[in-house]
């Protein structure tokens, strides 16, 4: 199987921990690395979730799970020496913009403390050739305006969230400058709106969308003309997992945006109206009143860098990926074995050609 510049032969027997893996991202990603025949071990919270993609997929079967903390930095540590990998994938993290209002304290613990342990691990563990730090595409400064960002654009936050993902940048970059330069290639990664199946999150708009269409409700959403950069779970993760084979290869350190083309960077009732579309019956919503904390109401992405220099590209428009996402859905609703399901989703993303 092939995909992009994704060399599937290279993952094969290679050990991969991946930060996270009880998340959403992070158990799509998990799974992805077991269908490239890598040995996946994953260090993680519970998962945040009832039901949860790492559950409901079995995630678990076929890799070494551990339940742990990545603010407890002893413990970490001693998860990284026992798996001795040579790649991780830094996913765990407080991923909710209105989370992080709820409990700033803990998002900046997590996001910020928990990526320095991480870093710090690393360090001390002599078997880490490469690491990707997933951060968001809102850890730039938002001007507002129309041109998307890139990577060297201005960091910054208005929010809680937002500020601990740029602070998670600016850390990353200085242990690598500091610690890490020679010895362990390091990269960071800044992708758009996931969406795709086995997302139960609260306050993220697929997921809430689904919760109510199931149950026959009107979705209420708090700001429609928001613009944010669309795209489905495996359109970053293959650009995470090409990146991290051209650290391996001793190239393209440095920051990087995976983002969708300009055409999929959709207003929130844009989306909307498409997931309605492919949900059908029932699917309707409405704009919410009231006063709610600040949250951007234009974000793009410019992945100019990516296509260049590392030969990734989206595959999938906002239409398949809504497709796909409701599929995924339904299967789960019908009783289907999850698991087979969403390696049949990957395999097809991997043989998608554009």
């Amino acid at each position: 199987m092939a995909l992009l510049g994704l060399n599937a032969e290279s993952w094969r027997g290679r050990k991969v921990l991946v930060t996270g893996h009880t998340g959403f991202k992070g158990a799509w990603l998990s799974l992805w690395l077991q269908r490239l025949g890598a040995k996946v071990y994953g260090f993680s919270l519970p998962p945040p979730t009832i039901p949860s993609m790492f559950d409901v997929a079995r995630v678990e079967i076929g890799l070494t799970h551990e339940v742990g903390d990545i603010r407890n930095l002893g413990e970490l540590t001693r998860a990284i020496q026992q798996a001795q990998p040579e790649v991780i994938f830094h996913l765990a993290a407080q991923s909710l913009v209105r989370e992080g209002y709820k409990d700033p304290i803990g998002t900046v613990t997590s996001n910020v403390i928990g990526t320095m342990h991480v870093l710090e691990a690393v360090r001390a563990c002599g078997s880490v050739r490469a690491i990707v730090v997933i951060t968001s595409d809102k850890c730039y400064q938002n001007q507002e305006w129309l041109w998307p960002y890139r990577e060297h654009d201005s960091l910054g936050g208005r929010d809680p969230y937002s500020a601990s993902k740029a602070c998670a940048e600016i850390l990353t970059v200085a242990w690598r400058d500091s610690f890490l330069s020679g010895r362990v290639a390091v990269a960071t990664a800044r992708a758009g709106n996931v969406i795709g199946g086995g997302d139960w999150a609260q306050d993220r708009l697929i997921p809430d969308a689904l919760r109510a269409w199931q149950k026959n409700e009107s979705l209420s959403v708090r700001n429609p003309v928001a613009v944010r950069p669309w795209q489905h779970v495996l359109e970053p993760l293959a650009g995470y997992l090409i990146l991290a084979e051209s650290l391996l290869q001793g190239r393209n350190s440095g920051a990087w945006n995976f983002g969708p083309d300009a055409s999929d960077m959709l207003t929130v009732a844009g989306l909307l109206e498409c997931l309605a579309s492919a949900w059908g019956e029932g699917a309707r919503w409405h704009a919410e009143s009231g006063h709610h904390p600040h949250e951007a109401g234009l974000l793009k992405l410019d992945s100019s860098q990516a296509r260049s220099e590392l030969g990734w590209k989206p595959r999938y428009g906002v239409q398949k990926s809504l497709a796909a996402t409701v599929d995924w859905h339904r299967a789960w609703l019908a009783g289907e074995d999850m698991h087979k399901f969403t390696l049949v989703q990957i395999d097809q993303y991997m043989a998608t050609t554009s």
